[in-house]
């Protein structure tokens, strides 16, 4: 996921002023700087300090009068919130975050809560959303950003509801050796503008997506199967070799062995079709008009306020769109009192209201929708930065953790303990005897004090994501009281806006220590956890983590065509890779929504696809 190239859509470079011009205003910068570091540090140490003494234990024993924070932990899968379900406004860690949004602590309010909502209309949906690091399918690594994507712009396969991977802009294909794929296209597809769709398209957006010059840092993961993409990446080569153009609607892909989910990986956004004349045209801004083929065009995009989502009536799918519009709030504010002013059609349910939603007694209750979704929300090591490079520090840091008291009272049972990486509820999976470490702090002691930085532990940071500029999360505060508490180390919290928290994630080496996120499945396949994050070659494997043996194990079950063996082997590899340590799996995400009762046809889905073509309003 790496890249030394700016991403596309980065304001193009200025023309640099005059010397002279130049020294002034830079040395009135730095002066006005100088000021303002100053007093931004002397309010930072104080506001820690205030933290620190307000006693974080209470965290973990909160009483009546001290409630806990309404935060959940990221899933976001590239780190993702779950497709179809209303978008964090402030985008926690998930690469491919998978969490429905939050609501603040609520009382019923007596006026509107926002400004920025919109009024209430027959064919619109209202929800909440995110503003997404980026609308360019080649670039997408996040979750917030993938909502969006996967209703502008289509791909050949999509998944369906029921978690299958089927048709979309490919009418069938056939499979010659395992390797090599002929797709035939559709007849009626047109982009919004309604120019043809042909096989040349899908040519021009997969090598655009692994030239180098895109900047793309999921291409590698999500096309790397394909001959040719590598060379194309690495500037061996001018074309991506694997891809062929039959003739206008048949288009064959030749991959590098038989690998069993290479379909799956076609469903990411990353090999989703781009009109090469809106790119090129638009330049670096031109996803401010895309011209996808999806079910929805983009109407308007107002940073931090609204996106809206308009019905593409030339859709070729089934079912077609029902609604006219897709209205997305990104100001923030609660979720859920916007939907009690009637000012939001579906809002997200946060562990300060999760009792009162769960009683049956509120009439919130008949309108509640729960939803385990393919989500591990996780803490990373670095293993190639002291001192996580010792496993038994790393096993010393993940026995302080009881997990189980995190859900409980921090979470409130919004969402369940992880005792391994992949998802429980993973498709044709079963995890078998894999466990987490257990929480044991008087082991976590004795491992610290095995390890070789016994009485010399380096200072310890966590690098977290955040925007607007919001308190760490109670799970992370509440994180870092424990290790205090059990091991006697004093973790510093540093935090970074998500769109720069996801590029220093993907930066070789990593420059952080250590990391909360979170992944949310992109397909349902054992692999898209185990090979793309643990494998010591991915470019996901954002740890440094590398064992030959499940390297081996991964490659193994890659190409392996028998069921109950490729299961075996991935159960093998997550064993491996959890006594290894290089994560701290800590939940699964769990997502409580409200949806009004006139929105017919919404089914929130455990992973990223298509869903506001399902929905409807029928008051």
């Amino acid at each position: 996921m790496t890249t030394n190239l700016p991403p596309y859509g980065a304001p193009p470079p200025t023309e640099p002023p005059k010397r002279n011009r130049t020294m002034l205003i830079v040395g009135i910068v730095l002066a006005v700087c100088l000021l303002l570091t100053l007093c931004i540090s002397l309010l930072g140490v104080g506001a820690f300090v205030m933290t620190r003494e307000g006693g974080l234990s209470g965290l973990l024993n909160p009483s009546p009068s001290q409630p806990t924070q309404p935060e959940r932990p990221a899933a976001q899968a590239t780190q993702r919130p779950a497709q179809g379900q209303p978008a964090q406004p402030q985008p926690q860690a998930t690469q491919r975050p998978g969490q429905a949004p939050q609501a603040q602590p609520t009382q019923r309010p007596a006026a509107p809560s926002s400004g920025g909502a919109t009024k209430a209309s027959p064919d619109t949906l209202r929800i909440p959303g995110g503003d997404p690091p980026t609308l360019d399918p080649a670039l997408a690594q996040d979750s917030t950003s993938a909502n969006y994507i996967v209703e502008i712009f289509s791909g050949l396969v999509t998944i369906s509801r029921d978690l299958k991977i089927q048709p979309d802009l490919a009418k069938d294909w056939t499979v010659k050796d395992g390797k090599v794929y002929t797709f035939n296209l559709r007849d009626d597809v047109t982009f919004h503008d309604g120019k043809k769709l042909t096989a040349n398209d899908f040519k021009y957006s997969l090598e655009r997506a692994c030239d180098p010059r895109t900047g793309s840092v999921v291409a590698d993961t999500y096309l790397g199967d394909i001959v040719g993409c590598r060379d194309k990446l690495t500037r061996r080569a001018q074309a991506v070799s694997g891809v062929k153009v039959i003739d206008d609607k048949t288009l064959e892909i030749t991959i590098d062995g038989p690998k069993q989910y290479f379909l799956a990986k076609l469903t990411y956004p990353t090999a989703f079709v781009v009109d090469e004349k809106n790119v090129t045209a638009g330049g670096r801004t031109w996803t401010n008009k895309p011209n996808g083929t999806g079910p929805f065009k983009l109407q308007r995009y107002d940073i931090g306020q609204r996106i809206v989502l308009e019905r593409n009536d030339t859709y070729y799918g089934d079912p077609k769109p029902a609604l006219k519009t897709v209205d997305f709030t990104l100001a923030g504010g609660s979720s859920l009192i916007m939907y009690e002013n009637g000012e939001l059609d579906i809002a997200g349910v946060g562990p300060n209201d999760i009792e009162r939603v769960l009683n049956p007694s509120d009439p919130l209750n008949k309108e509640l929708v729960v939803q385990e979704d393919l989500s591990t929300s996780y803490v990373a090591f670095n293993v190639a930065k002291p001192p996580f490079d010792d496993v038994k520090v790393r096993q010393a840091f993940a026995q302080a953790l009881d997990r189980q008291k995190l859900v409980d009272v921090v979470l409130r049972n919004t969402s369940k303990i992880a005792d391994g990486i992949v998802p429980p509820n993973m498709p044709n999976y079963k995890r078998g005897d894999t466990k987490a470490p257990a929480f044991d702090a008087a082991k976590a002691k004795q491992l610290l004090q095995e390890s070789k930085y016994a009485g010399k532990l380096p200072d310890v940071t966590i690098n977290i994501s955040s925007a607007g500029g919001g308190a760490p999360s109670d799970l992370i505060q509440a994180m870092v009281e424990m290790w205090r508490q059990n091991l006697g180390v004093d973790v510093q919290i540093e935090q970074t806006e998500f769109a720069v928290f996801l590029q220093d994630v993907s930066r070789q080496p990593n420059p952080y220590q250590m990391y909360s996120l979170g992944w949310i499945a992109d397909y349902p396949d054992p692999q898209n956890f185990l090979d793309i994050l643990f494998h010591s070659k991915s470019l996901d494997n954002h740890t440094g983590y590398s064992n030959t043996n499940v390297d081996k194990l991964l490659d193994q079950a890659a190409i392996e065509a028998d069921p109950a063996k490729r299961l075996a082997l991935y159960q093998q590899a997550e064993q491996q890779i959890i006594n290894d340590v290089p994560w701290i799996p800590l939940l699964h995400g769990i997502d409580h929504l409200l949806v009004k009762p006139y929105v017919k046809g919404y089914q929130p889905s455990p992973l990223i696809v298509p869903v506001y073509k399902y929905v409807s309003i029928q008051k």
